[in-house]
Formats: C-alpha cells, structure tokens, sequence
C-alpha cells in the first residue's frame, strides 16, 4: 500500500507540473499575441517617441527562457520520480530476501527447541541439535553485524584498524583463511603474481572484502570453483584480480552490481540467498581504503573477474599524509603465507 501511494504521488506531482506548464505557456502565448495584434492595429497612430522595436523580443526571449527552465524542472521532477521508484522496487527486493534470511535460521533454531522440550532426545542427538542452533545464531549475528556495518560504513562512523602490510604476505595469508573457512581445496585456488610493496590496510576489513567475493563465487558457479588471484603493482597501484569460474555477469549488470540491494535475476542465475548488500559492502570498503573495485565477465559461463585498485604505501602517504592515525604500526606477518598456495 506504501508503495503504490509512493508511486500515485509522484504521478501527481508529475500530472500537475504538466498541467502548470502548459497554463504558462497558453498564459504567455496569448499576452504575447495580445500585444502583438494591439501594436499591429494601433501602432501606426502612435508617437514614434514610443515606439521601441526591440519590445517585441524581450517578451519573446523571456518566454523561451521560461520554457527552457520549466523543462529542465520537468526533467528533474521526471528523474526523481524514476529514482525513487528504483530504490523502492530495490527497497522492496531486501525486505524480501532480509526477511527469508532471518527466518529460516529462526525457524530452525525454534524448530530444535521446541523438539527438545517436547521428546526425550538422546544425549548425542541434544549435543547436535545444539550445535546446529548455534550455527543458525551465528548466522543471524553475521547478518545483523554486516547491515550494522556498512550502516556505520555510509555514516563515517567505523573505525578502522589500519596498519602497514607487506601486501604479498598479507594477501596470501587472507586467501589461507579464505581456503579454511569455505572448506575449499589448495588446488582450487591459486595466487599469481608479485607485488613487493607494502600497503596500508585493516585486515579483518580486507578479509570482509575476499570472504564476499569467494561467497559468491561459489554461489554464482554450477561446477567445481577454481579461483585465481594475480597480484601486480602498476602506477603506484597494487592491482589484485579475482578471478572465478562462475556463470559470469551479463554486460549490462556490471556497474550495477555496486549498489545497495541489488541483485541479478534471470533464467541461469542460481536462486541463491542473499541480501543484495555483499558487493555494495565489498565497494564501501575499498573505498575506505582510497582504492576502487571494477567487475568484468567474457559473458555467460565465462566466470567472473573483480579488480581491486589499492595505494602503494608510500604513495598513500604522499597523498594522504593528513589523514593517516599516528598510532599506524608496521605489521609482520609469518612468512610461510608465501609459498602457502
């Protein structure tokens, strides 16, 4: 009901702006034919002394002027008015997939209590019951933890715990965890590539950011995973390519990928869960770190490709001296990561 009275209300708005635009011009194009049938008929019996050729195109600029204005709001109001329907169809969409994510865990957890309350279940079956209970709790402190966090994202409120990295080992020891925690195997994913440099980073932040991007590879892949991660450095930008072996993206999705909830929806997309703010996450991130995130695909059943832009340490602090924390310390990280995949 909100929706639709959102969308009768800028439809209103839209009618009556039209209807104000044409009243204006009907008003000016009779004051103007007014004056101009007025000054034919009479104008020859008029003083010289008042009479000004140029009064004729004043009234005709100044009416083109406002034609030109009231089409520039128009196309405002016609711009906001599609705006705001995206963001509530996309709205829409979250509370949706938000409201499926957090029942399903609910409706597990208080499906194993209430089996628990109402039959003798062995003591064995209880320690499972308990660990698949908390298991979905922790699925829903996940969810809530990210909606809480890229809300403080977007109001600069999150602190971040920057320190400075080698990048090489710090990417390989991250991609480690990234192996441990989706159970993937050591020859699924592969590391290519050298940087040699440092960089300034908060890595529980930078971990968010390959969790995600491994998250949907997985998700988004009808076979075995493979990924490869290459790792450059060029014009003072550590470039980190993640690349997959997933369905691939269609060329038209590919800026859109970014934004709060959006997700693709199509005949070959997997109906996977999800809330459509994993990628928008992913963006907001690096671009708390001062780099960038861009999407390719070759096209369907291509995979996937997610470059990652980051500041070069020292070129970080060349431009951003002002805005790095005094506390910033040098962080050493185990150098078996290196050779780990």
């Amino acid at each position: 009901m909100k929706r639709r009275r959102s969308f009768l209300y800028h439809i209103t708005v839209f009618v009556i702006s039209q209807l104000a635009w044409l009243a204006l011009l009907g008003i000016w194009i009779y004051w103007y034919v007014t004056n101009y049938i007025i000054l034919k008929n009479v104008g020859n019996k008029l003083s010289p002394e008042i009479m000004y050729n140029g009064t004729n195109v004043i009234p005709f600029i100044g009416g083109i002027v406002l034609l030109v204005s009231i089409a520039f709001g128009m196309s405002l109001i016609f711009r906001h008015l599609n705006v705001q329907l995206r963001l509530n169809n996309l709205y829409d969409n979250f509370i949706s997939n938000i409201t499926h994510e957090l029942k399903s865990p609910l409706s597990s957890i208080q499906l194993y209590l209430e089996t628990l309350n109402s039959r003798n279940v062995p003591v064995e079956k209880q320690k499972e019951f308990i660990g698949m209970m908390i298991k979905d709790a922790g699925r829903l402190k996940h969810l809530i933890n990210s909606i809480l966090e890229i809300s403080a994202l977007e109001q600069k409120k999150v602190s971040h715990d920057y320190h400075i990295y080698s990048a090489d080992k710090l990417l390989r020891e991250l991609m480690d965890g990234v192996i441990e925690q989706f159970n993937l195997t050591k020859g699924s994913v592969k590391i290519e590539g050298i940087t040699g440099c440092e960089c300034l980073a908060d890595k529980n932040a930078m971990k968010i950011v390959l969790n995600n991007l491994t998250e949907n590879a997985i998700k988004y892949s009808k076979k075995p995973i493979m990924i490869c991660v290459k790792l450059k450095v060029q014009f003072a930008k550590i470039i980190i390519e993640f690349t997959d072996n997933g369905i691939g993206i269609p060329a038209s999705e590919l800026k859109k990928i970014f934004n709060k909830f959006y997700r693709i929806y199509g005949d070959n997309i997997p109906n996977v869960k999800g809330t459509g703010l994993g990628l928008y996450w992913v963006k907001e991130i690096i671009r708390s770190h001062r780099g960038k995130i861009s999407a390719f695909s070759e096209g369907n059943d291509k995979g996937s490709t997610f470059k990652i832009e980051l500041p070069v340490y020292s070129e970080f602090l060349r431009k951003f001296k002002k805005n790095i924390p005094v506390n910033i310390k040098r962080r050493e990280l185990s150098d078996k990561t290196e050779n780990s995949i």
